[in-house]
């Protein structure tokens, strides 16, 4: 219960009270009873309305002092409520604009919708930094109260795209419902961050992911296509559909499928899969390794292969020995 509806509702149990109090001790009419109370409890000072004895004064003595007690409780209840508020507000605010003047090296999330909510839900997981742009207030207030990093606004105007730090930004994901305020986001960021990672979400009508294309979006996504895709594995490759799912949503197994891009440090560089010691000392499974010179992705590598500074390696093993690999490089 807010302290607004304790005051209100204290408010309303002393007219009751008050006003029972007359009807009682002096027997006068409702409405004479709330008037003396409601003039007693604000200290207006009108004359009585009603024959007073001894007892109705007493009574009146003590309607005072509780009444106007509680009056000036309400009222300082109403003022620190609003006050509280506007300050708890314009210091949230100072500490998110704080926040995010620092934020780099992360993903700006446009649009917080059901699809926008997995994608920074997992991002959360993941430990991965993203800020948000949003432009309806109630979807505002659940985002701040996750603690995650927003921006109020329209993902297409540049003024919101750049207090969400599109410069300093490694990517942006668009997965607000119009395909062409994708088009016309994609076509902001990637003008004053061209080297911007772009993922952008298609309707699956016609000609909506050449048009994205053609912006400047690096990745168009149908989750449409991708839902009906699914769908169909389910049924006609249930099997292959199952271990999918398990090697990518296996974190109650603690396995994990993961990417790692091979620095220069790493001490295996220019080794064989063989004699890098990834299966013994990490047991991990090298699922592809994505060769950095021409793109060129090699599935189930062989034990000759060799790792190449820059190279990414897809790996399949438990949490804690991909973590230990990572850290060692």
């Amino acid at each position: 219960m807010t302290k607004i509806t304790q005051g209100v509702m204290a408010f309303f149990l002393i007219l009751l009270f008050g006003t029972l109090g007359y009807m009682t001790i002096a027997g006068a009419g409702f409405m004479d009873s709330l008037y003396m109370t409601v003039i007693t409890i604000t200290t207006v000072g009108f004359h009585e309305v009603m024959p007073l004895g001894t007892g109705g004064r007493v009574f009146t003595m003590l309607l005072i002092l509780v009444g106007v007690g509680f009056v000036f409780y309400v009222f300082g209840k109403f003022t620190e409520t609003i006050v509280e508020g506007g300050l708890h507000k314009a210091l949230g605010k100072i500490n998110m604009d704080k926040r995010l003047a620092k934020v780099k090296d992360h993903y700006v999330i446009c649009g917080y919708g059901r699809i926008g909510k997995i994608i920074c839900q997992s991002f959360y997981e993941a430990g991965q930094l993203f800020v948000i742009i949003e432009n309806d207030p109630e979807e505002i207030l659940n985002i701040i109260k996750r603690r995650y990093l927003v921006v109020e606004g329209e993902a297409s105007d540049d003024e919101t795209l750049l207090k969400a730090g599109i410069r300093r930004a490694k990517g942006l994901v668009s997965v607000v419902s119009s395909d062409a305020d994708n088009v016309y986001i994609t076509l902001s960021a990637k003008e004053m961050n061209p080297d911007l990672l772009v993922l952008s979400r298609a309707s699956g009508r016609e000609g909506a992911e050449t048009k994205l294309r053609r912006a400047g979006a690096d990745k168009v996504i149908s989750p449409y296509d991708i839902g009906g895709r699914h769908m169909a594995n389910m049924i006609l490759r249930p099997m292959v559909d199952a271990f999918i799912d398990l090697t990518v949503h296996a974190d109650n197994l603690g396995l994990l499928l993961e990417e790692i891009k091979i620095p220069e440090s790493a001490p295996f560089i220019n080794q064989t899969l063989a004699d890098s010691g990834l299966r013994r000392d990490y047991d991990i499974i090298v699922v592809a390794i994505k060769r950095h010179k021409d793109g060129k992705m090699l599935f189930n590598p062989q034990h000759l292969s060799v790792i190449e500074a820059e190279d990414v390696i897809i790996v399949l093993g438990e949490v804690d020995n991909i973590r230990r690999l990572e850290k060692d490089m």
